[in-house]
């Protein structure tokens, strides 16, 4: 019998002592070594960072913690390894040292995201780091260090490289895909949660108890799989991934406030202590900003976003993989700067035409990031014929939401306007002409 079934954290999990309980009526297992973790500053920081930042705009009870989510994520890296703790491949390759790795690495995963991070990092300013490079600084030295030296007699650089290096093991691999993968701990809790809090049905439509109780290795013995039985499971949790993004992240709300932060960020980044100002809890980092925005552009877009009375851009285009297919070719991941100059043409040919002044940050560009969303590639194994076959070939619906590109059907291109000048620009006939101009020019 594997000796991860011994680990402290997993015998826990039945236990019934020394529990904290978080949404949907869960209860987290907290040993006194997890308690020491979670008790450091730089963890309880996660308390005061909301998971999903501008999401509560729009869905006002969107407002749970990188910190709720953490346990969350904790608790299931437990469930994953009770799991497959009998699989005879796992338990030969992965050990109880690995296994409590995992575990430290489940809870701190999220260690480096500071307030706004997604978005923030989407915008690839060079002074901007990675916000898993980041998370060195917490897990390197200082109190956490500490803790994983002296009470789970784990080297910090393990967990540093389980989060952030390209495993080179079959156990490495193992373990990094339970972090980061098809159906990886994260996604898997993320899903659920940020459904949950939001108030909508998508993220929560699939059975997380079955994919567990599906859980093996794949047949190179270095990665996740599930079996026949989980089949069904997995193409929901596709679908609840495609939806939640369509919904909720990328809601146009939710991106016409992501449009506003950015060019806030942008507009002050130069003028900020970027170490600090990431250390910082939300309403640290609010204020900060506003402090250093003084009454400038960049002010009143964060007042729209955080001051006592919401006024978010609105809609004024869109532009997608299906409508109007190559105005969304030309301004899709393109580069940031590229994006602002562009619109920065944009209000100076507009402003022309209407004979009025659009200044340059009242009119906003969001396009899809560079970097795109991971694929859903996970094997499916048969027992009765001991084959393993890749789900998007056995399942029209991962095949339709996941192979091809999961990007291009989510995330618009879409044109945000200040509510002062809405109204004049939708009255424009001749505006697809106009950015077509603007995009000639910026190219």
């Amino acid at each position: 019998m594997s000796t991860i079934l011994d680990i402290p954290e997993v015998v826990a999990l039945d236990a019934r002592r020394s529990l904290v309980r978080i949404p949907p009526e869960v209860d987290v297992p907290l040993t006194p070594r997890v308690k020491q973790l979670i008790d450091t500053a730089d963890f309880r920081r996660l308390a005061r960072i909301s998971q999903l930042g501008l999401v509560s705009l729009v869905y006002p009870a969107a407002i749970h913690t990188r910190f709720e989510h953490s346990l969350g994520v904790y608790r299931l890296a437990l469930l994953y390894l009770k799991q497959l703790a009998h699989d005879e491949r796992f338990a030969r390759l992965v050990g109880r040292e690995d296994a409590e790795l995992l575990i430290a690495a489940a809870l701190l995963h999220d260690l480096g995201h500071w307030p706004f991070c997604h978005p923030i990092e989407d915008i690839r300013l060079p002074s901007v780091p990675s916000h898993e490079l980041f998370a060195n600084s917490f897990l390197l030295e200082g109190e956490i260090a500490d803790v994983l030296r002296h009470d789970w007699d784990i080297n910090p650089r393990n967990v540093v490289a389980l989060l952030s290096e390209k495993p080179r093991t079959p156990s490495a691999k193992i373990l990094a895909g339970m972090l980061s993968g098809p159906i990886d701990i994260d996604k898997m809790d993320y899903l659920y949660r940020d459904s949950l809090h939001a108030g909508v049905p998508y993220g929560r439509h699939f059975d997380q108890q079955r994919l567990l109780g599906s859980l093996c290795l794949n047949r190179a013995g270095d990665g996740l799989a599930i079996s026949e039985k989980g089949k069904t499971a997995a193409e929901l949790m596709v679908f609840a991934r495609y939806v939640m993004f369509s919904e909720v992240y990328w809601h146009h709300g939710v991106r016409a406030a992501t449009a506003m932060l950015q060019r806030a960020f942008y507009l002050l980044h130069g003028m900020l202590d970027l170490d600090t100002l990431f250390r910082m809890t939300e309403h640290e980092m609010i204020d900060e900003l506003r402090r250093t925005a003084g009454g400038g552009p960049a002010d009143e877009l964060l007042l729209g976003l955080f001051g006592p009375t919401r006024q978010l851009y609105k809609r004024l285009a869109q532009y997608s993989f299906l409508e109007q297919r190559e105005l969304y070719q030309r301004l899709a991941r393109r580069p940031y700067p590229w994006l602002a100059a562009c619109g920065e043409r944009l209000s100076a040919i507009v402003s022309t035409t209407l004979g009025q002044v659009v200044a340059p940050d009242e009119l906003l560009f969001d396009a899809p990031p560079v970097a795109r969303e991971v694929q859903f590639d996970v094997e499916i194994h048969f027992p009765k014929a001991d084959r393993y076959r890749p789900l998007c070939e056995v399942s029209p619906v991962v095949r339709t939401l996941a192979t091809e590109q999961f990007d291009d059907y989510v995330k618009r291109v879409r044109i945000f306007a200040h509510p002062r000048i809405a109204a004049d620009l939708r009255r424009l006939d001749n505006f697809t002409e106009l950015l077509d101009q603007a995009i000639t020019q910026t190219e």
